[in-house]
């Protein structure tokens, strides 16, 4: 195995993990506490892996490092929650799934690339597969739960396109970058998780288990995997792995909760990963480099 392969599966296992979110919210986490459940996924993780790291920011990285944690952990991990308690799985899945074309267009306003109409022609198949796999006729549709979904997904794609953009601090690997980015966002959500949802409620036992498992398996190891896929990947390329996210959600609730898959959903499931997989090989060619900001280039 190559390590453009191996960088490639690795990254991939983020997305999946996080494709869990869903049915670990739902299941184990206590009702229409969107801001507290942001909160403690993201802070306990993000102090973990500076911790780990043991690196802290310097220089310009300081604000940098605050600006991407606002965007892709605070407003990405509340807008996120918002969508899960407010939406059915399917309704909240879909509206992650925009996220290949928002950072396509990120793409073309912060890295001033020209983003080809393939690329968008394989986030649309992407979306409707996903739409496919996920939407029924029961499926509800909340306005503001809708609008968060998209929020969030936009978000972190503008998140993901400024931290290519930006690269690696020196001296400073991906744990280190994802423990400022968890931290910061986790510190923000502080105030809005007391301010607008009061005290913490008392946990049982699944709960404590669903905020543990969030915390290190789902958010310390799928951060560091994906930061360190955003330093190794193009960032187009690497959006179109979300969309492994929605897919495993699937598949988690046919394996735990009994739901069936119908000959539609297996199609979409099929064009959905097939978008994916068509937009790695429309990469592999070039190298994951970040152009100078006024470099114009085809991707």
């Amino acid at each position: 195995m190559n390590r453009g392969t191996k960088d490639l599966l690795l990254t991939a296992l983020a997305p999946v993990m996080w494709g869990t979110t869903y049915i670990v919210t739902t299941e184990f986490l206590p009702a229409d506490r969107p801001f507290l459940t942001a909160m403690l996924r993201a802070l306990p993780a993000g102090l973990l892996l500076v911790l780990l790291s043991r690196r802290l920011p310097r220089g310009s990285w300081w604000w940098k490092s605050a600006v991407i944690g606002t965007l892709n952990i605070a407003a990405f991990f509340a807008l996120l929650f918002i969508a899960t308690y407010r939406l059915p799985g399917g309704v909240a899945a879909v509206a992650a799934a925009v996220g290949p074309l928002a950072t396509a267009g990120a793409t073309m306003l912060i890295l001033h690339q020209q983003v080809r109409l393939r690329t968008w022609l394989l986030g649309l198949a992407g979306v409707s597969g996903v739409a496919l796999v996920v939407l029924t006729a029961r499926a509800e549709l909340d306005a503001i739960g809708a609008l968060a979904g998209i929020g969030g997904a936009v978000s972190m794609a503008v998140a993901v396109t400024l931290t290519k953009r930006w690269g690696l601090p020196e001296n400073a690997g991906p744990a280190a970058l994802a423990g400022w980015q968890l931290t910061a966002g986790g510190l923000l959500l502080i105030p809005l998780a007391f301010a607008t949802e009061g005290a913490i409620p008392a946990m049982t036992s699944g709960n404590v288990l669903g905020y543990v498992y969030l915390g290190l398996v789902n958010t310390t190891l799928g951060y560091w995997l994906w930061f360190r896929g955003i330093g190794r990947l193009s960032v187009v390329p690497l959006s179109f792995l979300g969309l492994l996210s929605p897919l495993t959600a699937a598949t988690v609730g046919w394996l735990v909760l009994g739901e069936t898959f119908t000959a539609w959903q297996t199609a979409g499931f099929a064009i959905a990963l097939a978008a994916t997989v068509a937009a790695q090989l429309q990469y592999r060619r070039a190298p994951a480099q970040t152009p100078e900001p006024k470099a114009l280039v085809r991707v």
